[in-house]
């Protein structure tokens, strides 16, 4: 009978959180480094480039998932750049209509959210395959997942980098300035310890369990 209902019953609170912690697309599945590692010099263009993500990627999903018995296999990831890329067109617009700096900011980066690799993941793994709701609700946490690893290279990058987080002085004006943490080279090494950190977190409860077991 029901098909439906039990695809509705599979809607738990870890199909939300499988983006933002298990299956985070930053620190777990170290996706769509292109614009993680250009545009997080700052924490506000971490933050929008996250947001734009995160719209496209709801977005195109529900669509995708509206018309997934409607669209020939042949012809499937096709129809999902066209719709991606329909959504991307639209964000670019509203970010360049919102704010003419941060779109400078930003730059060819939001237009390449067409190609980036979590949407078009997400929309062959999870949209094609499962119904609208729960379908939205993965999409949501793979963006906030997404925005939250942008953010916090962004803010890392900003604090030490510029002694400020959202252009606010931290440290006052004898501050000195890591000049290499807003350069590539300090991307990847924020990158590393992050990574590093993230890993940590996630292992400890398993590693916690393997010593009271063995105790």
């Amino acid at each position: 009978m029901s098909q439906p209902n039990q695809a509705d019953e599979g809607i738990t609170f870890d199909t939300f959180m499988e983006g933002v912690w298990r299956q985070n697309p930053v620190f777990v599945m170290v996706l769509g480094m292109c614009p993680v590692m250009a545009v997080t010099v700052s924490a506000i263009n971490g933050i929008a480039m996250g947001i734009a993500t995160t719209f496209v990627l709801v977005c195109s999903s529900f669509l995708i998932s509206l018309i997934r018995h409607l669209v020939p296999k042949e012809v499937r990831i096709a129809t999902y750049i066209v719709i991606i890329a329909t959504f991307v067109t639209l964000v670019d617009y509203l970010i360049q209509a919102g704010s003419l700096a941060l779109y400078e900011a930003l730059g060819a980066f939001i237009q390449l959210i067409v190609v980036n690799c979590i949407i078009l993941g997400r929309a062959e793994a999870h949209a094609s395959k499962n119904p609208p709701l729960k379908t939205v609700v993965n999409a949501l946490g793979m963006g906030i997942g997404f925005t939250i690893g942008l953010f916090a290279l962004g803010g890392t990058r900003e604090i030490l980098g510029a002694g400020k987080l959202f252009g606010i002085s931290l440290f006052g004006e004898h501050f000195q300035p890591w000049v290499v943490m807003v350069l590539p080279p300090g991307g990847f090494f924020v990158l590393g310890g992050w990574l590093l950190l993230f890993a940590l977190f996630r292992n400890k409860p398993a590693t916690e369990g393997g010593h009271t077991h063995g105790a």
